[in-house]
C-alpha cells in the first residue's frame, strides 16, 4: 500500500515561490530601515548586521549537521526573520545577547518543527519574548533617537511613550492629561516619523503603513488581518478612552506608537502562523488587537503586540477548522 504524503502548506500553485515573496517582505521592510538607521545611527547597523547573519548562520548549521538536509538558507525566509528579530530590539542589546536570541528564533522557533511551513509560531518573535523574559534591563533600555545616532557604546537610553505613560499612571491621582502636558511624551508628528525611544521596528508607523500597503499591493498579504488587528485595536482603545480618559489615552497614541504597525502588517500576516480562511483572518487579527490593548493597558507589560500574536498563533489550527460551506453543499436543517 502506497501512502500519500502531503507535505506543509501552502498547497496552491501560484507564480510565486517563497524567495520571491519573502524578497517583497524585505523590500516593503527597507524604507523602516533606512529611517532606523538614520534615527539610531551606527547602533542599528550593527544590530541588524548580527541579527540577520546569525539567523542565516543558525539555519545554515542547523540544516547541515543536524537535520542533514538541504540548504534553504537560499529561500530568504533566514533573512526575513533576523531583520524582524532586529527590528524587535533595542539598538544597543549586547551582540552575544541578540546572537543568543538568533539561535532561539531558529533552533526552538523554526527549526525544531521542521523548518519553514511547520512551525506554530513566528520565530522572530519566538526569540524576542525569550530575550525579553532572560534579559529584561538590555531589552527595555532604549536608545533615544538622533542623540544616539553617531555612538555605540555609551548611548542615551530612556523609556518608550507607552513605558512613560504606563509608569506615570502608575502614580496614584495622575491622570492621562498630566502626563501629556508634562512634556514627557513626544507629540503624535514625532511618534508618526519616528523620533521617539523604542526599538528598530517602532521608529516610523509611516513608512511601516507604506511597506503593508506595498505588501497589500503586491499581493503578498491580504487586508484582513492587518486591517482587522488596527481597526479592533482602535475600537477597543476608543471605548475605553470614552469611558474613562483621565486614566485612558485616545486610541490614535496606540496607533502611532509601540510596534502595533510592525506587527499588523509584517508578523501576524506570516503566511505559515496565521489562518487560511479570509473568515479566519478576521477573528485573528481581531483577537490579536483585542490582546495588545488589553495586555498595554492591564498587563505588567507596556507593549503587548508580541504576546498578542503569539497567543493567537496558538489558536490558529482551532481558527482554521471554522471552514466555509462548500460551493453546492447542501446544509441540512
Amino acid at each position: 500500500m502506497s501512502l500519500f504524503t502531503v507535505s506543509g502548506s501552502p498547497h496552491l500553485h501560484d507564480r510565486d515561490n517563497t524567495p520571491r515573496v519573502m524578497r517583497l517582505v524585505v523590500i516593503a521592510m527597507l524604507p523602516a530601515l533606512a529611517a532606523s538607521f538614520y534615527l539610531f545611527g551606527l547602533g542599528a547597523v550593527k544590530t541588524m548586521a548580527v541579527s540577520v547573519i546569525s539567523c542565516i548562520l543558525f539555519e545554515y548549521l542547523i540544516q547541515r549537521f543536524m537535520l542533514k538536509g538541504q540548504s534553504t538558507i537560499g529561500d530568504w525566509s533566514a533573512i526575513v526573520t533576523g531583520v524582524l528579530l532586529g527590528f524587535n530590539v533595542p539598538s544597543n542589546i549586547p551582540v552575544w545577547m541578540l546572537v543568543v536570541g538568533s539561535l532561539i528564533a531558529i533552533a526552538i522557533g523554526k527549526m525544531s518543527f521542521g523548518g519553514l511551513g511547520k512551525n506554530p509560531f513566528n520565530p522572530a518573535l519566538v526569540g524576542r519574548v525569550f530575550m525579553l523574559i532572560s534579559f529584561p534591563v538590555q531589552m527595555t533600555s532604549w536608545p533615544k533617537p538622533l542623540e544616539s545616532a553617531s555612538q555605540l557604546t555609551d548611548v542615551v537610553t530612556g523609556p518608550t511613550p507607552l513605558g512613560i505613560l504606563k509608569e506615570n499612571l502608575a502614580k496614584p491621582g495622575t491622570t492621562v492629561q498630566q502626563v501629556v502636558d508634562s512634556g514627557a511624551i513626544p507629540d503624535y508628528v514625532h511618534m508618526l516619523l519616528g523620533n521617539m525611544g523604542g526599538s528598530l521596528g517602532e521608529v516610523s508607523a509611516l513608512l511601516l503603513l507604506l511597506g503593508g500597503l506595498f505588501l497589500i499591493f503586491t499581493k503578498v498579504i491580504t487586508w484582513h488581518i492587518p486591517v482587522s488587528f488596527i481597526l479592533s485595536s482602535v475600537i477597543f482603545a476608543g471605548i475605553l478612552w470614552m469611558v474613562d480618559p483621565t486614566q485612558y489615552i485616545d486610541p490614535l497614541f496606540h496607533l502611532v506608537t509601540g510596534g502595533l504597525m510592525l506587527g499588523a502588517f509584517f508578523m501576524a500576516t506570516d503566511m505559515v502562523t496565521s489562518p487560511m480562511t479570509k473568515g479566519g483572518m478576521l477573528i485573528f487579527g481581531i483577537g490579536c488587537g483585542v490582546l495588545t490593548i488589553l495586555i498595554r493597558v492591564f498587563g505588567a507589560y507596556p507593549e503587548g503586540v508580541s504576546f498578542a500574536i503569539l497567543i493567537m498563533n496558538a489558536f490558529v489550527p482551532l481558527i482554521d477548522k471554522i471552514k466555509p460551506k462548500r460551493f453546492g453543499e447542501v446544509v441540512k436543517s
